[in-house]
Parts: structure tokens; C-alpha cells; sequence
């Protein structure tokens, strides 16, 4: 509590660095913010082209939804949860003037950059509205509007919970040893390809299939799919576990940056 307490004393600090982290994106772009949108907008159409054109792969999808439709709703919070660890990922080497001369809360830098990537994410679910209505107009698929939109908020608020975590982690672990971003922008590739982002997870019981099925990325994505396209409640048993991940991480992660913190200036 005391470090929330903390936190919300220098939220005006949190606002400006969030807020200069969107300005320098966009800073002398010609499409600004609407980069937010062609991005994941770019890859739905890439994806789309590659397993319903190139490689004809409807019926091995079996997603029950517009493929376009499905591929968007994976890519909308995968572009979120990949841009704010990114964001954190460097966070306190790119301050260093500020880490080493003026005193705030450390937490202030990867809570800015999950702060920018959500204005992203914000923009982003806007697109989503106009294709939802676009293929129910269309036909051959029907959005019916369902109490489990409502629970919306709570899939967001697990998946910023433990993307902050894992973003206080990464932060720390690269400034003691910068090798982490160059790890981290391999890995976050592969991650994507496990995470039911673009595919379905196999439900052929194989191995493969039960590692992937442990990624808590998969319920989160799973869950935004759910309550959004398909009206219905996430699946409690994955979904709960996730949540409790989600939890543990923060907690993990925040202990060991506020813990570690006093070693940043002298290690940047």
C-alpha cells in the first residue's frame, strides 16, 4: 500500500512520461495515431491472405467466425500485451538521466509505458466495432449481443495486471544485463505463434498441444474472442488460471523491482 501510496503521489510524472511516450511514437508521422490501427489491421489482412489464399487452410481453421474477424481479435491484445513489453523492456536505459539524478518511484517508467501501448490498444478496438458490423451485415455469420460483454473490462484488467508484471521483470533484467532486449525481440516473435493469436491451439491431446494450452496468453485471447464474437462466458478453469498468474506475477515482479530498485543508478 505503501508503494501505491507512493505511486499516486507522483501521478502527474506517470500522465507526462505516458503521455510523451505516445507523442514521440507518432512525432513527425505522417499517419500518426493511426499507426494504432494499421498495424494490427496490416497483419490481419497478411494472415488472412496466407491461410485462406496462399495455403488454403479454412477447414483445418475451424474458428466458427470470419477468419479476418478472428485473426483481428487475436492480433488487437497481442499488439497490446507485445508494444507495452516493449515499451518496458527499455524503459529505465532510455531515462537514465532521470533514474540517476532525480529521485521518484522506479515503477513510474513501466507503468507509463503499459499506460502509452493501452492508448494504442484503445484505438485499435474501434476497428473491431466497424468489422463486427461489416461481416453481420455481410451474412454468413451473426454478432448477437450478449450479457457477457460486461465482463470485458475484467479480461483487460487481468491481461494489464500481468503485463505489468512480466514489464517490471523485463526492465529490471535489462539493465543489469542489456542482452535481454535482444533475447526479449526474438522471443516475443515466438510467443506470438504459441498464443492462439492467429491459429487455433491444437485440441489433439499431444504434447504440443498441453504446453501450448499452459500459455496464459491463450485463455486472455481466448476470453476477448468469447465475450466479443461468440456472447458467451470465458471457460472458468483456464480463464480463473490465468487470472491467478496474472496476480502472481505482478506481485513477483513489483517485489523484485521496488527490492532492486536502489541498485538502478549505479548499474546504468
Amino acid at each position: 500500500m505503501s508503494a501505491l501510496r507512493e505511486i499516486w503521489a507522483y501521478r502527474e510524472l506517470l500522465w507526462s512520461l505516458a503521455w510523451r511516450d505516445v507523442r514521440i511514437r507518432y512525432k513527425q508521422s505522417l499517419l500518426g495515431v493511426a499507426w494504432a490501427i494499421l498495424l494490427p489491421l496490416s497483419m490481419m489482412l497478411v494472415f488472412t491472405f496466407v491461410f485462406t489464399r496462399a495455403i488454403d487452410a479454412r477447414s483445418a481453421l475451424n474458428v466458427n467466425m470470419p477468419y479476418p474477424l478472428y485473426a483481428y481479435l487475436g492480433l488487437v491484445p497481442w499488439t497490446f500485451f507485445a508494444v507495452c513489453l516493449s515499451n518496458c523492456v527499455n524503459c529505465l536505459v532510455a531515462n537514465r538521466n532521470l533514474v540517476t539524478k532525480v529521485y521518484f518511484p522506479r515503477e513510474v517508467l513501466p507503468l507509463a509505458g503499459v499506460i502509452a501501448g493501452f492508448v494504442d490498444f484503445l484505438v485499435a478496438l474501434g476497428v473491431l466495432v466497424v468489422l463486427t458490423v461489416y461481416f453481420h451485415l455481410t451474412g454468413g455469420w451473426s454478432f448477437t449481443w450478449s450479457l457477457s460483454i460486461v465482463f470485458l473490462p475484467v479480461v483487460i484488467l487481468v491481461q494489464v495486471t500481468m503485463t505489468i508484471g512480466i514489464g517490471m521483470m523485463l526492465a529490471m533484467a535489462n539493465l543489469f544485463y542489456r542482452d535481454v532486449r535482444q533475447v526479449f525481440s526474438v522471443a516475443i516473435q515466438l510467443w506470438m505463434f504459441i498464443s492462439a493469436v492467429v491459429v487455433p491451439v491444437p485440441r489433439d491431446g499431444s504434447v504440443v498441444a498441453q504446453m501450448i494450452a499452459t500459455n496464459p496468453m491463450v485463455p486472455i485471447i481466448g476470453a476477448y474472442r468469447d465475450v466479443i464474437a461468440h456472447g458467451r462466458w470465458p471457460e472458468s478453469g483456464p480463464f480463473l488460471s490465468a487470472a491467478a498468474f496474472a496476480v502472481l506475477v505482478l506481485i513477483g515482479g513489483w517485489t523484485l523491482f521496488r527490492r532492486a530498485s536502489f541498485r538502478f543508478a549505479e548499474c546504468i
